[in-house]
């Protein structure tokens, strides 16, 4: 009898610290909520809502993928994601996914793995609504551009341009929101990124900046897993192509980039690896 009590003892402990892992987990695999790492100051993308709620064309690719997966409204859960991050959110199990303009790169495949791409963008170019004198890349190269520090946009320009280039139009700020009214009060010509940021910045102010959509890179925005889950992937990746074929993704992209939703209007293919 006092074995078995032991032995009953000791599973019951076991169970209590399973319980303890699952919560402390930060609402990952071993939660009954669907976590997603997004990003939450790209207006038009992942956004945070005054009363706290999040808006956006990957908060809405979320929803509908996590109502595929078998989770309602209430046990989706958005946890606020950098770029610096998404890896280790991932991998420490802190999320269930990462829906935050996260570009498909083999470098990144090699760390998590990627259910679609969802959206297929490029760097383009946000001039001022009645300026005409922007129609391509090449007419930067004797513009005033606004980019952010850290991001591989202004770098792409450099590289193109040159160090000199660089030193004389180039302008950086914390983000790409900083760059607007620098913009509009013309204290430069330009701003350079993701035509899907630019877009989500210039819906706010309808009419007065323009998208030249003549995107000069090409970014393949994934849904981030953790490596080994093939079977979760495959179910993301059907959600995501079921999210395509009924109409729910035209719906997202023309609800959150307005005027500029005709440069996204054809759905990517699925990559399946």
């Amino acid at each position: 009898m006092r074995v078995r009590r032991i032995g009953a003892v000791v599973i019951a402990a076991a169970a209590a610290m399973a319980g303890l892992t699952a919560c402390g987990d930060g609402g990952g695999s071993g939660s009954d909520k669907f976590v997603v790492g997004i990003k939450v100051d790209q207006p038009g993308l992942g956004q945070k809502q005054p009363d706290g709620s999040f808006k956006g064309f990957d908060v809405d690719v979320a929803r509908y993928v996590a109502k595929e997966l078998g989770y309602a409204d209430d046990k989706i859960e958005f946890k606020e994601a950098i770029s610096a991050n998404r890896e280790s959110f991932i991998q420490q199990g802190q999320v269930n996914a990462v829906i935050a303009t996260y570009s498909i790169t083999d470098d990144r495949k090699k760390k998590v793995a990627f259910a679609g791409p969802y959206l297929v963008t490029g760097q383009d170019i946000l001039t001022r609504a009645d300026d005409t004198t922007i129609n391509s890349v090449e007419d930067l190269k004797t513009k005033k551009v606004c980019g952010a520090q850290g991001s591989s946009s202004p770098a792409r320009l450099v590289e193109k341009f040159g160090d000199e280039w660089k030193s004389g139009f180039l302008t950086e700020q914390q983000g790409y929101g900083a760059c607007l009214p620098l913009l509009e009060n013309k204290q430069v010509d330009a701003i350079s990124t993701d035509a899907t940021i630019l877009a989500g910045f210039a819906t706010q102010s309808p009419g007065k900046f323009r998208l030249v959509g003549k995107p000069f890179s090409e970014e393949k925005y994934g849904i981030g897993l953790k490596l080994e889950d093939k079977e979760t992937r495959d179910k993301v990746n059907a959600a995501v192509e079921k999210m395509f074929k009924d109409g729910a993704w035209k719906k997202a992209i023309d609800a959150n980039f307005g005027e500029f939703g005709k440069f996204f209007t054809t759905p990517p293919a699925v990559e399946r690896y």
